[in-house]
């Protein structure tokens, strides 16, 4: 499923219009490679304030090489400015000082990230210095081109130390279709990380539940977190068994067929998971439909089938797993949403109401967790699956270039950034929606 248009330029015919005509020319994005290093070059690290002189100490753990200073020459795939010791807006020239000489000394598929304190924690004017620090990082995403991304972190007073699972991901090609974007760390609960043995495999030892796991963005989360360590048990419906058991087969995995809309559903895959599992670490309620009409033609089963499947069974079955105390301490929920939840969709108020319901379940539970358990949100733009492929040749062309990389994304960028937050390095990372969309120009 590869994308024509951004092979046709890449040929010289095709490199001369994108030219002359202004066209989008979508770059090739650097993506993980399981044995590679997270960072392929040097990050700057730079700014004033509580994490500034700890950066390169905490990447250091990660393997990444860091320069506080910009030498002659010297090229940079990543830059890191510590913003938390802006109060005030006359402050905020320190982040045009300390990137704008740099941008054209930028590695191709950069990654910039911005560290700020959450303005909600804050008053006066460090609340307003700390908030434009939105405004800049989604407009600089926008400008970096060359397949770069902008991320923005707030992090809360204490939770300094867990950053640095955020920051890998942020810094490496595991996030290359993650732009634009806000991650808060410690505003909700933990302030403070569980122990990685192993940052090549943080998930060795946890147990992931995926649900819709036998093909698309659910297989591919399966194989994610899989090469992460975990030990992945699938759930789909029946007629989707034969492909569920060959892969969680190829996984050494665990697999259970059914319907988790059923009125037992929450129970029997509880039961499951306790019987075989001793538990659950990591719950990704993945399983999704579309049934699209629009409003006035919609009838009652289009509209009840969605919100069954896409948002009331992952209410039950969270609620069935906590109450039962089958997730594990530290343990982790992910909803997937949709750019759909956030920006609207013709066609899909059933989808879109669902989907911006999974981000409710986010709001309603951050807070109320407890014993380290997190909930968050990955919200996909357009990804290019079997699905996609099957849209119309203009709708599709436009869904793809509408967001600031022109391009669709793929199942594996999904599937990072789910495995990011399963990590138990990320236990401070709760109650985020990210929008995994190449930074689309829809929904901000």
């Amino acid at each position: 499923m590869s994308d024509r248009y951004q092979g046709f330029t890449s040929t010289p015919i095709g490199r001369l219009l994108v030219k002359n005509l202004g066209l989008p020319a979508p770059m090739r994005l650097d993506r993980y490679t399981e044995g590679d290093p997270l960072v392929h070059g040097t990050v700057l690290v730079g700014g004033r304030g509580r994490l500034a002189e700890s950066l390169p100490g905490l990447l250091a753990e990660l393997d990444v090489t860091t320069a506080t200073a910009a030498a002659e020459g010297a090229r940079f795939k990543g830059l890191v400015f510590d913003a938390t010791g802006l109060t005030g807006s006359e402050q905020l020239h320190a982040l045009r000082d300390f990137v704008t000489p740099v941008m054209r000394s930028l590695e191709s598929c950069p990654r910039i990230v911005v560290v700020g304190t959450p303005p909600e924690q804050v008053s006066g004017a460090e609340r307003v210095a700390q908030r434009a620090l939105e405004g800049f990082t989604r407009s600089l995403g926008k400008e970096v081109g060359r397949g770069g991304t902008v991320q923005l972190v707030y992090v809360a007073e204490g939770a300094e130390a867990a950053t640095l699972s955020t920051l890998g991901f942020l810094l490496s090609p595991k996030s290359a279709y993650v732009s634009g974007q806000v991650v808060r760390i410690g505003a909700h609960g933990a302030t403070d990380a569980a122990p990685v043995a192993d940052w090549t495999r943080p998930l060795v030892g946890r147990v992931a539940l995926v649900t819709g796991a036998s093909r698309g963005i659910g297989e591919q989360i399966a194989r994610v977190l899989h090469r992460d360590g975990a030990t992945v048990v699938g759930v789909d419906v029946p007629q989707a068994a034969d492909g569920l058991v060959r892969l969680m087969d190829e996984l050494d995995g665990d697999w259970l067929t059914l319907d988790i809309t059923a009125k037992d559903a929450p129970q029997r895959i509880a039961q499951h998971l306790a019987d075989k599992h001793g538990g659950v670490d990591v719950v990704v309620h993945n399983a999704g439909i579309t049934r699209d009409k629009k409003l006035a033609n919609m009838d009652e089963s289009r509209w009840d089938s969605v919100i069954a499947v896409n948002l009331t069974a992952p209410e039950r079955i969270t609620r069935e797993l906590l109450d039962q105390g089958v997730l594990h301490d530290n343990g982790s929920v992910v909803g997937v949403a949709s750019i759909a939840g956030i920006a609207g969709n013709v066609g899909q108020t059933n989808y879109a109401a669902s989907k911006a319901g999974v981000i409710g379940l986010v709001d309603s539970l951050a807070d109320d967790l407890e014993r380290g358990i997190t909930i968050n949100a990955v919200a996909p733009g357009f990804i290019i699956t079997q699905m996609t492929a099957a849209v119309p040749f203009a709708t599709r062309e436009v869904g793809q270039r509408l967001n600031a990389m022109s391009q669709g994304g793929l199942p594996v960028d999904v599937a990072e950034t789910i495995s990011w937050y399963a990590s138990p390095g990320s236990t401070a990372v709760n109650g985020n929606v990210v929008r995994v969309c190449g930074q689309m120009m829809l929904g901000a």
